[in-house]
């Protein structure tokens, strides 16, 4: 079948122009196809395969802990929460160890449900950068179940060494109640 000149001109010119780059486009496109497509496709279905032989050979087991004995001891690693002004007067007496001023600041309660506690605080202070440095180190060392949350300083001049502080620190707590704890 010899296909002429003619005919494939009169052809093209049937297509029309949007005919014409339509069939460039396709025929463009079957290299690609071809040479990025259909190898990706088969590596596809190979890990497909691979996954599936794989699922089926693992031996997965859910494993729990025994929950009570563990939990018990994690939660004795916090103070009780009667013990809420005891710990509050230990971290006002690292601040004033650490030569710090305290002004007045903000504390809120707040229990999710049973478990731990939270006790936020927030602690304008004024002192030198070591200093609260220092007394930032000292409570997360002393109270190892305090979380500092944020630190922001400010400085009135730029030659002061005296800083504003704003700092938030969280303490946690366990249930005074042992029943409180599920």
């Amino acid at each position: 079948m010899k296909i002429g000149v003619k005919t494939l001109r009169k052809s093209l010119r049937r297509l029309g122009l949007a005919g014409v780059l339509g069939a460039g486009v396709l025929l463009a496109c079957l290299p690609f196809y071809f040479s990025s497509v259909r190898p990706a496709e088969r590596e596809l279905q190979a890990r497909r395969v691979a996954a599936e032989q794989a699922h089926a050979r693992a031996n997965i087991q859910t494993v729990s802990a025994p929950r009570g004995a563990d939990l018990g001891r994690f939660y004795q690693a916090f103070p009780a929460m009667d013990r809420l002004p005891d710990e509050l007067e230990r971290l006002y007496g690292i601040a004033r160890a650490s030569r710090l001023d305290l002004s007045q600041g903000e504390y809120r309660l707040e229990q999710r449900g049973p478990g731990l506690a939270s006790y936020r605080i927030a602690l304008p202070l004024r002192g030198s950068y070591p200093d609260i440095r220092g007394f930032l180190s000292d409570t997360l060392q002393q109270m190892p179940y305090a979380a500092v949350d944020a630190v922001r300083f400010e400085r009135k001049k730029v030659g002061d060494t005296q800083l504003d502080a704003q700092v938030r620190i969280t303490l946690f707590f366990r249930p005074s109640n042992r029943n409180e704890i599920r």
